[in-house]
């Protein structure tokens, strides 16, 4: 009997299209001798759907008319099995109904990639693809990440989180950023991916513009030094907390200071046709030395296991070409693409990664149900509130 997987991708995020891409390139490379995969869209306003037309990506020109023709579901857990369910349900004949066994998640941005979706599937007791809960959600958090990495020492720059308060007054605001990094700096949403929002700037006005275009996504921005003279090497990684390998590297080509979000998913995509992060201009090995490359690898390993990260992410670093300095910039928990390009190399066709990814959260699931989340006792027999005002237990 083959696995019967519900891979899910869209949701209520800026990065909502990337995920259709990443999520149908996805679904399309699954080994369907030993897995029966149902494509489920959910929707920007968090709606899931199923139907003939949603494992396509040319159904995605006219969205109105893909749910239309589409069937939206809910999820259910039954005596301990999960299904989708066709909503509303109707009284006369039986709607739509699937089992589901594990969840692939192919998913990027807040709401989803963070920890949000995870949790609903971890609280519904299906198994799911990719990180768990915690290492979402600190994934996403930029700063956060930082001060875990910086405690087992992987090298991180500077940086500093300013929040909504800090923008009531956006003069005072801009005095401390110039005041903590000076200039150049570059300011960030804390909680984004896909370059939205990020911006370099090289003076107070700039700053002021970066610092408005970065609370339009997030109500938390971070603000670090910006490397003048900068590569980017990026590295993904394949495991869990106990055991990870490392892929190829690659140097994304960008046509400004920072690759922007049309950079990876508009400028290389061939016809006008995006193929998500698999568009981005880049080299595939890096143009960097053999001990370099090493170091590269071996930090991504190291910064995916204190993340304590599953399934396959993506780490992207910071050379500093003027003092040859490496960074660690960040961690995508669901890259792009799944990264499957940086594999490839390494003789890992996209068929594999993606079992291998599959076999993970299986992993995962047998040591959790040798775990113990309950705990007899007594308590609730005795309880009593005692009358209106009640008492402490």
């Amino acid at each position: 009997m083959k696995t019967q997987i519900a891979l899910v991708f869209g949701g209520r995020s800026v990065e909502h299209e990337v995920s259709v891409i990443s999520g149908i390139q996805a679904y399309m490379n699954m080994d369907t001798d030993k897995y029966d995969v149902t494509p489920v869209y959910m929707t920007k306003s968090g709606t899931f759907y199923v139907g003939e037309g949603i494992g396509k990506i040319e159904s995605y020109k006219d969205i109105p008319a893909l749910i239309k023709n589409s069937v939206q579901v809910i999820w259910t857990n039954d005596n301990d099995v999960v299904y989708m369910r066709e909503y509303p349900s109707h009284l006369l004949k039986k709607g739509y109904e699937k089992r589901v066994d594990i969840v692939f998640p192919v998913v990027h941005g807040t709401n989803v990639e963070d920890g949000a979706l995870q949790g609903f599937f971890k609280t519904l007791g299906v198994t799911f693809v990719g990180c768990d809960v915690c290492a979402s959600a600190v994934g996403m958090d930029k700063y956060v990440t930082k001060t875990v990495l910086k405690d087992v020492g992987v090298p991180v720059l500077d940086g500093c989180v300013y929040t909504m308060s800090d923008y009531e007054e956006t003069g005072k605001l801009a005095d401390m950023i110039e005041e903590r990094f000076g200039y150049p700096v570059i300011i960030k949403p804390v909680d984004l991916g896909s370059s939205v929002g990020i911006s370099i700037a090289h003076d107070r006005n700039e700053l002021l513009c970066a610092v408005d275009d970065a609370y339009r996504y997030a109500s938390v921005i971070l603000a670090e030094h910006a490397i003048s003279n900068l590569r980017e090497i990026n590295c993904s990684v394949l495991g869990d907390e106990n055991y990870a390998e490392s892929s190829e590297c690659e140097e994304p080509l960008h046509t400004r200071d920072i690759l922007s979000y049309e950079d990876k998913y508009v400028s290389g995509s061939k016809g006008g046709k995006s193929q998500g992060m698999a568009s981005v201009s880049r080299k595939i090995p890096a143009d960097i030395s053999d001990e370099l490359r090493q170091k590269v690898r071996e930090l991504a390993v190291k910064s995916f296991k204190a993340l304590r990260c599953n399934g396959v992410a993506r780490i992207d670093f910071m050379l500093d070409e003027d003092n040859g300095e490496l960074y660690f910039n960040e961690i995508n928990t669901i890259p792009g693409s799944l990264a499957f390009y940086l594999w490839e190399p390494l003789g890992i066709p996209y068929k594999e990664l993606l079992t291998r990814m599959v076999e993970l959260a299986k992993k995962r699931a047998r040591t959790e149900k040798s775990l113990t989340f309950t705990f007899d006792t007594n308590i609730l027999d005795g309880a009593s509130f005692g009358g209106a005002k009640g008492k402490k237990i």
